[in-house]
């Protein structure tokens, strides 16, 4: 049995996992937010250490690890965006392995200050790269790895999760600590593109604001538009009322919706961790790399075939 550590344990992901924690049979020590709205701890690990300050939390990591039998393993990272890296930073110097919620860090700068720390420390980071476990993901890389097709891939990504008024008064809407509508809600899929398609050749970006974003983006397998947005007025009118999100990834005209199947990803994801198949700094970079390319991008006219059907009606 592992013991872990959680820090942002009043964020909307941190439910998942503290369940993934305990599904793999492990324990959550202790856990640690500014915010005490903390209540999902006591269903699903009572005995939980908790800390609102981050000092106190901390020295109690250090006093746990005098004793190996006490010591902690892994930290697990669920805190705003601004502050995945100090806290990553921090976890590591605890002498812990930690698992860190994407995105990982803003950029590749970052990463390699991480990679220098995982020397210093002799720890690791992994990152949570649930699609790369969903099962409809796992079927088009395979299917795309076979095809003797000579021809890139024409793909339409839509990503459409819809928030509330609280979502640009929290730090989400922030782009200083989220980094923008992009990175915050789409690393993941950039993610999966480059997993799929392989290596980014070009990247394009014709539109943005504090609710969505579209653009470009060619692979070596694949021309990709895409289409972000945190805006319910742009989901399609056959899931409007029904449901709060939508994804679908168009490859050659054949629509792929995988709104489904998104439960149990972290816990495969901790599981594949824990067995040694986790995905660590270099797994994030290529999708770090790409945010923080959209993110400097100037806004151009979309060429002939490469902007995203929904960035018309944005356009006039």
């Amino acid at each position: 049995m592992k013991k872990f550590a959680l820090i942002g344990a009043a964020g909307y992901i941190a439910p998942r996992h503290m369940r993934a924690i305990k599904d793999t049979g492990n324990m959550l020590a202790s856990a640690y937010d500014i915010n005490d709205s903390v209540g999902i701890i006591d269903s699903l690990s009572p005995d939980s250490d908790f800390f609102t300050e981050f000092e106190r939390f901390q020295e109690h990591a250090f006093r746990l690890k005098r004793n190996s039998e006490t010591a902690l393993n892994y930290v697990s990272i669920c805190s705003p965006n601004y502050l995945h890296h100090a806290h990553i930073a921090a976890a590591l110097r605890m002498g812990c392995d930690v698992i860190c919620e994407k995105p990982l860090v803003p950029t590749c700068e970052i990463l390699d200050e991480l990679s220098k720390i995982e020397e210093e420390t002799g720890k690791r980071v992994f990152n949570i790269l649930q699609l790369r476990h969903h099962k409809a993901i796992l079927d088009l890389k395979e299917k795309v790895a076979e095809s003797q097709n000579s021809e890139k891939y024409e793909v339409e990504l839509t990503y459409i999760t819809s928030r509330g008024k609280w979502y640009m008064e929290s730090w989400k809407g922030d782009p200083r600590k989220s980094f923008g509508v992009a990175t915050n809600i789409g690393v993941h899929f950039y993610d999966m593109l480059h997993f799929i398609f392989g290596n980014l050749q070009r990247n394009v970006v014709h539109f943005t604001s504090e609710h969505k974003a579209a653009g470009y983006l060619e692979y070596e397998k694949a021309k990709v538009r895409w289409f972000l947005s945190i805006d319910a007025d742009d989901l399609p009118e056959s899931v409007k009322g029904n449901k709060t999100t939508y994804r679908s990834i168009t490859v050659d005209g054949e629509e792929m919706e995988f709104s489904e199947g998104f439960t149990d990803l972290h816990t495969v994801s901790y599981q594949e961790i824990l067995a040694g198949r986790g995905y660590g700094i270099e797994d994030a970079r290529h999708c770090v790399k790409t945010v923080e390319a959209i993110r400097a991008c100037a806004i151009t006219t979309p060429m002939e075939g490469e902007g995203h059907p929904i960035l018309a009606n944005l356009l006039h």
